[in-house]
């Protein structure tokens, strides 16, 4: 069909000529709305940012500061949609020492829930060298914010 005939049935329709692909020989187009074409696309590109995962290294003789600053950055990583990995890393002597690191991570997350609200995806896990688990951002974050809006 020619461009003049496809550009008076768009207008028939009230709908729009979008070239899909210059490439072919004669060129792709279709007849849709070009609002709704452009809500698809970007449907789309939503659907393919797919969350990383973050990882957070505590230490076994971590500050208090440094766990604050470490749960700060978590709590921007959880924020962008990403998940976080949540390692500690053991060496040596540690390692006799692992019911004080379990603490530890614990404290950090009690830290990190001052800051943000999150789940935990996949559990505490011992591996040789320490421990680690994976979080991610809470999905009931909303409705806490609801129900105090309401209270006042």
């Amino acid at each position: 069909m020619s461009k003049q005939e496809a550009l008076q049935l768009a207008k028939e329709r009230s709908l729009d000529l979008i070239l899909i692909t210059d490439k072919a020989n004669p060129p792709v187009c279709k007849l849709i709305d070009y609002g709704k074409f452009l809500y698809q696309q970007k449907k789309k590109e939503k659907k393919k940012k797919s969350s990383q995962v973050k990882g957070i290294r505590l230490r076994f003789n971590i500050s208090p500061h440094d766990m604050k600053t470490r749960a700060k950055q978590a709590m921007e990583f959880l924020e962008d949609g990403d998940r976080v990995r949540i390692e500690m890393l053991l060496r040596g002597r540690e390692k006799g020492l692992r019911e004080f690191a379990k603490e530890k991570i614990d404290k950090f997350l009690e830290i990190l829930k001052s800051y943000i609200d999150f789940e935990i995806e996949q559990e505490l896990k011992k591996t040789p060298s320490g421990f680690y688990l994976i979080i991610k951002k809470g999905q009931h974050e909303s409705k806490n914010k609801e129900v105090n809006s309401k209270e006042i």
